[in-house]
């Protein structure tokens, strides 16, 4: 590129076109507002950069400058200055629109991930990006890493809502799991955006491997060894924290200048011996930091499976429901006709009423019979 001829001039705005490989996809609509009226109090300061087109209907494509371009127009600017790159092939149009663009706070994180890529896919070698655009190796390895987030979580991530490092380790889980990692994290389920890379951390080391345990069943011996370790780390903070903690409130309640009375010359061994202490709560926590996310993790797994437990058998039940065969309910129509049939039957078969009983309606029930003994009683 050094070999291209370069020179300013004045250029309709009408003349220039955008370039639709441009690594920016989006633009601040606030940011936008901004620069417009910027350029219509003080003009544009900077030109844009442009290469020219042979052949096309618009004889200029941008290579840089998109945003001005824009507010020129919204402006309602027809001249601007701009910066024409004589030969610049395709390749180096796109380099160059990317050292525009890559260190300015409004391209996002995963614009400049996909311009690293279609460099890379270019056949550019990391080293040889971090080197063209001033950074590091690891800057570039870590930002093509974030390609694989799914785009939910991508969007999460250009929004600000994930940081870039832990955006870095959710792009290592599988999609199911960046969705469970992202959405916990935003959802404020972490203290911190270390706890939330340890909770991660054990996602991907479930996805590595089925169980944290062995797949035998631990032995006596193992479970007896398992129950003292448990013990004494129990009883170890346990006593760090009845012990320990209450000094340190104690010391920390105490002015400089009485410490240093009070220590005298032994106050350089307690500062030596605190530093030491220090490093080693440090060191503690965050091995504890990182336990809690593979617990989390483990238990977010065992959820995961309760649940898929619970559908297999909602589809066996249902598949065994829909094996089993239909049984025909009785049509109503037949079922009234067969009625009276029925009813027919059961008149023929059962004894009719005695007459004495009989109530037809509007017929008078008969007088109540004298039981014979009774009667003949009256007769004499």
């Amino acid at each position: 590129m050094a070999d291209n001829k370069v020179e300013f001039i004045n250029i309709k705005v009408s003349e220039i076109a955008p370039n639709p490989e441009q690594p920016r996809k989006f633009f601040s609509e606030e940011a936008q507002d901004e620069l417009t009226n910027s350029i219509k109090e003080n003009g544009l300061l900077q030109p844009v950069v442009v290469r020219p087109v042979e052949g096309a209907k618009v004889p200029y494509m941008l290579i840089a400058g998109e945003r001005r371009w824009r507010s020129c127009q919204a402006a309602g600017l027809e001249v601007i200055p701009a910066k024409v790159v004589e030969g610049a092939t395709e390749e180096e149009a796109y380099v160059l629109s990317i050292a525009e663009n890559v260190n300015r706070a409004d391209m996002t994180i995963m614009e400049e991930a996909g311009a690293y890529a279609d460099l890379k896919a270019a056949g550019w070698t990391p080293a040889k990006i971090a080197k063209q655009f001033g950074k590091t190796e690891t800057h570039i390895t870590w930002r093509l890493g974030l390609l694989t987030l799914r785009p939910e979580v991508a969007e999460m991530v250009d929004q600000g809502q994930i940081k870039n490092n832990l955006a870095w380790h959710i792009a290592q889980l599988n999609p199911a799991n960046q969705m469970v990692a992202a959405m916990r994290y935003v959802r404020g389920d972490f203290d911190s955006e270390a706890e939330a890379q340890h909770f991660a951390n054990g996602l991907k080391m479930m996805e590595q491997q089925t169980s944290l345990t062995n797949e035998k069943a631990p032995t006596a011996e193992e479970q007896e060894k398992q129950k003292k370790a448990k013990a004494k780390a129990k009883d170890g903070l346990g006593k760090a924290e009845e012990v320990l903690i209450p000094l340190l409130e104690e010391l920390a309640e105490k002015r400089p200048e009485d410490l240093a009375v009070i220590l005298g010359d032994d106050l350089a061994r307690h500062l030596r011996v605190v530093g030491r202490l220090y490093a080693k709560v440090q060191m503690v926590r965050n091995l504890l930091s990182k336990a809690q996310g593979i617990q989390r993790a483990m238990a977010e797994e065992f959820n995961k499976a309760a649940v898929e437990v619970q559908q297999e058998a909602a589809a066996a039940k249902k598949a065994e429901a829909a094996a089993k065969p239909e049984v025909k309910a009785e049509k109503p129509e037949a079922k009234a006709a067969d009625e009276p049939q029925s009813t027919a039957k059961k008149a023929a078969a059962k004894p009719g009423p005695k007459p004495a009983a009989r109530t037809a309606a509007g017929a008078k029930a008969p007088a109540r019979r004298t039981p014979a003994k009774k009667a003949e009683a009256a007769a004499k």
